[in-house]
């Protein structure tokens, strides 16, 4: 399976819009690992994790063919994450897509969004996912999970089965709600082990980090997952979504986590699991 990180900033992107903070200064001198836009994940060139709206730089920047994707999967929708302007592009009379659909699975409020702006069309066909519930897509096994972002919407992670790998996608969410925990420690007793978990860390070292992670709650996170044996030390541990209110650099973020055994995600990167 391969892991191919398109971006890993959070809303904002780093450097932000219109942001003279230390972070950004510093990000539009060092570039490279330092410039990031918003966060999407695509597996195995097949399926692909939420669409922002920097989606048509990620296709230029790492020559993506979006004709290729069967199965895009939404969080929530938060523009960052859903940016449902940019699915219309493949309407007929903007674009010569191809004749197969491609299939969205997501909960209410996106998938509200997204009617909005496609209508009834033969281009994308809409999923309502039910948490907890194994859904069979074109490409995957997926399971989605509650997370802790925002009140007004359910927002998901997911738990992604494909070709004998296991992947948890867990962001944006602060720490998980009890029933997803119960979910993934039973995982945990039947013997069922993640190759790799996707953790999100926006808020860098701030204590107070509400509806997303610090870096303490990431790697309590991930003692919890190897702890209930939904993890073990083969799993590969990534962190991404990052803020740039949190002044990190990629330098710096390194420092804090590989120590921890955890990658410090960065834009096109490539993981094969």
């Amino acid at each position: 399976m391969l892991l191919h990180l398109l971006g890993t900033a959070a809303y904002e992107g780093i450097p932000s819009l219109f942001c003279r903070c230390t972070l950004c200064q510093q990000a539009r001198k060092l570039k490279g690992k330092d410039i990031r836009t918003r966060t999407s994940v695509v597996i195995d060139h097949e399926l692909k994790i939420d669409f922002p709206p920097d989606t048509l730089l990620h296709m230029l920047r790492d020559d993506l063919d979006l004709e290729e994707i069967q199965d895009l999967l939404i969080t929530h929708s938060h523009s960052d994450h859903l940016y449902a302007e940019d699915l219309e592009a493949r309407l007929p009379g903007y674009a010569q897509s191809g004749e197969e659909p491609i299939h969205i699975y997501a909960h209410d409020m996106p998938l509200a969004r997204i009617r909005e702006r496609v209508g009834q069309t033969s281009k994308y066909v809409l999923h309502r996912v039910q948490l907890f519930v194994p859904t069979v897509t074109q490409t995957a096994t997926v399971v989605a999970l509650p997370a802790y972002h925002m009140d007004e919407e359910t927002c998901l992670l997911y738990w992604i089965e494909k070709n004998g790998h296991s992947v948890l996608h867990a962001h944006d969410s602060g720490w998980f709600p009890d029933e997803t925990w119960s979910w993934l420690e039973q995982q945990g007793r039947e013997g069922n082990r993640l190759s790799a978990a996707i953790l999100e860390c926006t808020m860098g070292n701030d204590p107070d980090s509400g509806t997303h992670m610090n870096a303490a709650e990431v790697f309590k996170t991930k003692e919890r997952l190897i702890a209930c044996e939904a993890a073990d030390p083969h799993t590969v541990f990534i962190v991404t979504h990052f803020c740039h209110n949190a002044h990190l650099t990629h330098q710096e973020l390194c420092h804090l986590f590989e120590p921890q055994g955890i990658r410090v995600a960065y834009d096109s990167m490539k993981v094969q699991l």
